[in-house]
């Protein structure tokens, strides 16, 4: 399926071409120099893997959620302390795993 804007045109992508990248590439060499653009690509392929990294981090802890039924693990410690009768009032999540541990 064709979009068309309203005079009945081809509506594309603004992708820059080649000729556009090189272009854009020369610009830079001519302000920046040549020696800036390793440092420039070696940033770049940093940062997009902190993202990917970021990415699999909130992917892994949305599966744990949904594998606990929606829960945080907040919560589903707080729901297995209730049911066991440990006292939570007052207690980091640590103190209370010790005293489900314990019991």
């Amino acid at each position: 399926m064709d979009k068309t804007d309203t005079r009945g045109l081809e509506v594309v992508p603004m992708m820059p071409s080649s000729s556009e990248m090189l272009f854009i590439l020369a610009l830079f060499v001519l302000f920046f120099g040549i020696d800036r653009l390793p440092k420039l690509a070696r940033s770049l392929g940093m940062a997009k893997g902190e993202f990917q990294k970021g990415i699999g981090d909130s992917h892994n802890a949305t599966e744990a959620d949904l594998e606990r039924g929606g829960k945080t693990e907040t919560a589903e410690l707080t729901e297995k302390a209730e049911s066991a009768g440990v006292e939570i009032e007052g207690k980091t999540v640590d103190e209370v795993k010790d005293d489900l541990s314990e019991e």
